[in-house]
């Protein structure tokens, strides 16, 4: 039986971890309430990074739309409607996460992270600005945060969702010139 991480070309380490091993899933049984039995993604850091990253993305928007020219309700109302939407989306993404590839994963937090900087830079209200120079700027912040995501992402394997990204095989037949 193929699961989602095999359809996309990642293998889990199948090995039995002994339980004192560091990275040994804690034991759970359903219905039971111990620290540690949550299911993967539901963790409280899980939960609290992309509820903190909202809140400081919405007082971003506050400050930003406010020194722009807005009245303070309208940059409240927008920050607290930026927050919200993003909020919702950040969690999206962190539940979703170990389902997806390592280069998947990163074009992920690169679009939210692109997306989320073009909309600040349109709304900055600075005379002169374009929608194109919104989507070249979050394009170019999208690109960057890909690069960085994915260097995370590569070097820092034993984190991976799925075990080691396209593990080498071993050649069955020998190269001729060997």
């Amino acid at each position: 039986m193929q699961t989602p991480a095999h359809r996309h070309g990642a293998t889990a380490d199948q090995r039995p971890r002994p339980a004192s091993h560091p990275n040994a899933a804690p034991a759970h049984t359903p219905g039971s309430n111990t620290p540690g039995s949550e299911p993967h993604g539901r963790s409280g850091t899980a939960v609290a990074l992309p509820v903190a990253a909202a809140l400081l993305y919405g007082l971003w928007t506050v400050f930003v739309d406010r020194t722009s020219g807005s009245s303070l309700g309208h940059a409240w109302l927008l920050g607290l409607i930026t927050a919200v939407v993003s909020g919702v989306l950040g969690l999206l993404l962190v539940r979703v996460q170990p389902t997806l590839v390592t280069e998947v994963r990163a074009l992920a937090y690169g679009a939210f992270f692109g997306t989320a900087i073009g909309y600040l830079y349109s709304i900055s209200g600075t005379a002169g600005h374009t929608t194109l120079e919104s989507v070249r700027m979050g394009l170019v912040m999208g690109a960057v945060m890909f690069a960085v995501s994915l260097y995370i992402f590569r070097t820092h394997r034993t984190r991976e969702p799925h075990g080691e990204h396209r593990p080498r095989r071993a050649h069955r037949h020998p190269h001729p010139s060997n």
